[in-house]
């Protein structure tokens, strides 16, 4: 799952570096989340099968349904842009998939260091860095803001990136919100 979220996140910097291919590109994104919500679904599925889990099963529970919601907002953002038809990229979007590209390449590794939960520091420092990561979302969704509303812009311009400034900065929440899993996790199981 932590692949997928890193291919469309890849796709989604493409689209903000070329948006004239917005239109291949969301629908990259919208095949990869597809991708992402059988994983989900097999997962649920196994859970419900299986007897005994490798960690509590609400853990693996909320963890997979986490994960699923970063791709769901990266889809998300795409779609806008490919539907809002946007031909100049925002500089702050720019900031935004790059903090946003840096919280999933820690998810992946938070994930695959989860084999190694009995080492607890570097997993808990990885997640100390998806905290800083979605803070610095926070900080670059506020300045857009701020500027977007700053300009004389057309309206339907500001909707327009509000809306897709937001879905790419609602992508770091939920990235937070599996950094706090596997911290508890780690607490748990350490």
């Amino acid at each position: 799952m932590t692949e997928k979220t890193a291919r469309a996140t890849e796709c989604l910097r493409e689209m903000l570096a070329d948006p004239a291919r917005s239109a291949e590109l969301a629908a990259k994104i919208k095949d990869i989340e597809h991708e992402g919500d059988k994983i989900t679904h097999e997962v649920v599925q196994a859970l419900h099968q299986t007897w005994i889990t490798p960690l509590d099963r609400e853990e693996i529970h909320s963890l997979i349904t986490s994960l699923d919601s970063v791709l769901d907002f990266v889809d998300a953002a795409g779609d806008k842009i490919a539907l809002y038809e946007v031909e100049s990229v925002r500089p702050e979007a720019l900031e935004l998939v790059e903090t946003l590209a840096k919280s999933v390449a820690d998810i992946q590794k938070a994930v695959d260091g989860l084999q190694k939960i009995k080492d607890p520091a570097p997993l808990l420092a990885l997640c100390r860095s998806i905290n800083k990561h979605e803070h610095d979302a926070d900080m670059i969704f506020r300045k857009a803001l701020a500027r977007l509303f700053k300009e004389k812009t057309d309206p339907l311009e500001v909707m327009k990136w509000r809306d897709i400034l937001e879905s790419m900065e609602t992508s770091t929440d939920r990235a937070e919100d599996v950094a706090n899993i596997i911290e508890g996790i780690i607490l748990e199981h350490a």
